[in-house]
């Protein structure tokens, strides 16, 4: 056959070929479309440009080839992916007695099993190159026989079978046989290997992953070491959409397989990055999820750009929330008390914080149940501490401060420092602020609050007895009690009224005890005036 080289045509920029034009025509649609006012005419010098022809040169090359062979190529794993994007570029058509290009090429996937590794890296490598992420059933077929390799078991690795034609295969063995020297993990022998996907890639194929039920453990160090080794060389909004992504990957993988230091290290790293507060709430509640592994070390992290305070308590705060509501239904009472040592270990940290307002540190203290506690010295060591720093609370803020205190898990050395600590508000005064809370029907239903001494009273606890019952007053005035049961007010009035008249007959009292101490008792003759019994 006769070859004409009249037709000049520019491949993307990268390479000018010289074919005949009526051999490429009568396979190409595209070309007959160009040419078919000309066909048959003497026009010579003809030019045509290609400004995204798939696989640029190698792509029109291999077209120009199978045009030139009379429709006849040999379709490979190498040239697969690239030949069909190419066919349909170019809307090769083949003669009615043999099939299309385009089904030829999806027909020759039937044989992927057989394919090498270093094969199936090679086509997902054009996959990726000339195929769109979103759908595609070559791309589909290929990654999917990919993780399917990594399924196997490790006696089988598929780096063992690569092929010596692959452009793979010389970086896959010597890597394997340095593996095994330096005892590398079996598992991991395919991390670099992977290492040329982009994230939309690595997103589909994490998920295959999961599918297919590879080692979640094994899964999540992939995506760090792909993280960490991309990352350099990564533009600032790759690093966003590579974190992001990563972040929702690895919430689909089995929390045993996940560690808190790995995750506050993906922490620290979106910090500095602009990743939209969807996925920091969602890593925030991964890290949450993990928290009983956290050391104080973890915690300690500086507060925003503009803040007084020293820590991020608000970020403590969303962790420890998000580490109860994960484990709402399964929480075990280990994992919940390792938790309350690091709250408390915590709050000695942030207690000497002179920026730190009192609502956001009994917000800390109130975080977790009574029950997480088996000890509540570390708790009242830490508030001692911020109300020695913070000495102008009023006594509200100090009340609601030290109202999740409970005293009967205090050691006897932390009750004595209680008694002689002034900073501390009284403990009827907290436990009239917790009834408060609790909003009780009746105020005498706590008879520890308002137990009422006997009649056999000396001055001293009359006395007592009185800052009891002004404290029981003030509660009452609190809650406007007086204004809802008049019943009950009448009665804290009479108790009013008698603490009165104790304080009058206690001050008469003290002083005929004074007088008897400087006046003999035989000087009194008869007129003499006995005391009377109290309360006969």
């Amino acid at each position: 056959m006769e070859v004409h080289c009249d037709l000049e045509v520019d491949v993307n920029g990268e390479e000018i070929f010289m074919v005949d034009k009526k051999i490429l025509a009568s396979f190409s649609g595209k070309f007959r479309k160009l040419f078919s006012s000309m066909l048959g005419s003497s026009a010579e010098n003809l030019k045509v440009i290609f400004h995204e022809f798939p696989g640029g040169a190698e792509g029109f090359e291999l077209i120009a080839r199978f045009c030139y062979n009379n429709g006849r190529v040999e379709i490979t794993p190498s040239n697969l992916v690239l030949l069909n994007c190419a066919v349909q570029f170019m809307e090769i058509e083949s003669n009615s007695s043999s099939p299309s290009m385009v089904d030829q090429t999806v027909k020759s996937l039937e044989g992927i099993s057989m394919w090498t590794w270093s094969e199936l890296l090679v086509a997902l490598k054009e996959c990726q190159d000339l195929l769109p992420a979103s759908s595609s059933l070559i791309l589909e077929t290929v990654l999917d026989c990919v993780v399917g390799r990594l399924a196997l078991p490790v006696t089988t690795s598929p780096c063992t079978f690569s092929s010596d034609n692959s452009s793979f295969q010389g970086s896959c063995d010597t890597r394997s046989s340095y593996s095994v020297r330096n005892n590398y993990s079996q598992v991991c022998w395919w991390f670099e290997d992977l290492l040329f996907l982009n994230i939309d890639l690595i997103e589909k194929g994490t998920k295959m992953m999961v599918s297919h039920n590879l080692d979640n453990a094994t899964i999540s160090k992939f995506l760090l070491y792909y993280q960490k080794s991309r990352f350099l060389s990564a533009t600032p909004a790759e690093k966003c959409k590579m974190t992001e992504v990563i972040i929702c990957l690895l919430s689909l993988l089995d929390g045993s397989s996940l560690s808190c230091k790995v995750l506050f290290g993906i922490f620290h790293v979106a910090s500095s990055l602009n990743i939209s507060i969807h996925h920091k709430r969602k890593l925030e509640n991964l890290i949450g999820s993990h928290l009983d592994q956290a050391t104080i070390d973890h915690l300690l992290i500086p507060s925003l750009h503009g803040k007084h305070y020293m820590y991020d308590v608000n970020l403590v705060l969303r962790l420890v929330k998000a580490f109860r509501l994960q484990g709402s239904c399964w929480l075990s009472s280990t994992r919940l008390r390792k938790v309350a040592r690091l709250v408390d270990s915590y709050l000695l940290e942030v207690a000497a914080d002179t920026h730190l307002k009192p609502s956001k540190f009994a917000a800390l203290v109130m975080l977790l149940p009574d029950s997480a506690r088996e000890s509540h010295d570390g708790l009242c060591h830490a508030m001692d501490m911020y109300l020695e720093v913070h000495a102008s609370l009023c006594e509200e803020e100090k009340i609601r401060i030290c109202s999740a205190l409970n005293y009967e898990k205090l050691s006897r050395d932390s009750l004595k420092h209680l008694a002689l600590n002034s900073k501390f508000p009284s403990r009827i005064s907290v436990q009239a602020f917790i009834n408060q809370q609790s909003k009780p029907k009746n105020l005498f239903q706590d008879r520890n609050l308002l137990k009422i001494p006997s009649c056999s009273l000396s001055a001293n606890e009359s006395m007592d007895w009185k800052e009891d019952v002004e404290q029981i007053l003030l509660y009452a005035k609190r809650v406007n009690f007086s204004r809802k049961n008049e019943k009950l007010e009448a009665n804290l009035q009479g108790m009013q009224w008698r603490a009165t008249e104790l304080e009058k007959f206690c001050g008469t009292m003290q002083t005929q005890i004074g007088n008897i101490t400087r006046t003999r008792l035989s000087s009194l003759g008869y007129n003499a005036r006995f005391l009377p019994k109290l309360c006969s």
